[in-house]
């Protein structure tokens, strides 16, 4: 059986505000109302849709509220908010279209590619207006050279911080620091550690060393062969006067 894809834009005006805000959506089925913006509308199968601010793409997505206020999507969810420049994937997803604020659960990465940072975790709340996002679970954080890890982490994307607490860890190449809270400035590198504080470093800048001289024989000097000749001499006149003496005897 083809699949047919469905898709659709409305056009919501809100109440408090002046301007209206567009949402694209498309799937291969869809139930619901759209009529009624109270009640809820879900796309089933390569479900998508598209807010001025949000993109989001998923096995199944369910708009609900006024006006579509909440997005809610599971299955194999990929999205990307184009006001922050993030992108992430996860396996289930809220969305608060009013207050912006993303909730993000099970299997998520989120990746901010324009400092570097690449998050994973099993949970994930992401504030659009304030640009922070709260990690908990499972989490590894990799920052340039940095590899973190903790029970709960903020990452404050305006200040390029991050602070770690709960068993936190920063690895630097071979370096480790541990404490029971850990700020990371990503801008500078500097690492601020409080409470039961831990580390080592491994120390990676060679000592100058002197070249090593090849080894040189000593050369006989004047002194030395000289007196290697007198020896030598002294020893032939010896021997050569006791032959002398023999044969005289001998007469």
């Amino acid at each position: 059986m083809k699949k047919t894809l469905i898709f659709f834009t409305i056009n919501i005006f809100f109440s408090t505000l002046i301007f209206a805000e567009k949402i694209t959506f498309s799937a291969n089925s869809m139930t619901g109302t759209i009529g009624d913006k109270s009640d809820s509308t879900s796309l089933i199968g390569e479900a998508y849709v598209l807010t001025e601010s949000m993109e989001i793409s998923a096995g199944r997505i369910t708009m609900s509220g006024k006006d579509f206020r909440y997005i809610e999507a599971e299955g194999s969810i990929k999205g990307k908010n184009m006001e922050s420049e993030l992108e992430f994937t996860c396996e289930k997803m809220h969305y608060d279209r009013e207050t912006k604020i993303a909730r993000l659960s099970e299997n998520v990465n989120l990746i901010d590619e324009k400092n570097d940072v690449n998050a994973k975790a099993q949970r994930i709340e992401y504030n659009q207006n304030t640009d922070i996002a709260m990690i908990q679970i499972d989490i590894e954080l990799q920052q340039k050279d940095n590899v973190c890890k903790g029970a709960y982490a903020i990452y404050r994307k305006k200040e390029k911080k991050l602070e770690l607490s709960g068993n936190a860890q920063i690895k630097q190449g071979e370096d480790t620091f541990r404490a029971q809270e850990i700020t990371l400035d990503m801008d500078s590198q500097e690492i601020t550690l409080d409470g039961r504080v831990k580390g080592s470093v491994i120390d990676e800048r060679k000592s100058s060393k002197e070249e090593e001289k090849p080894e040189v024989q000593p050369e006989k000097n004047d002194v030395t062969a000289k007196e290697t000749e007198s020896s030598e001499n002294t020893d032939i006149n010896t021997i050569q006067e006791q032959t002398n003496e023999k044969t005289e005897e001998k007469k």
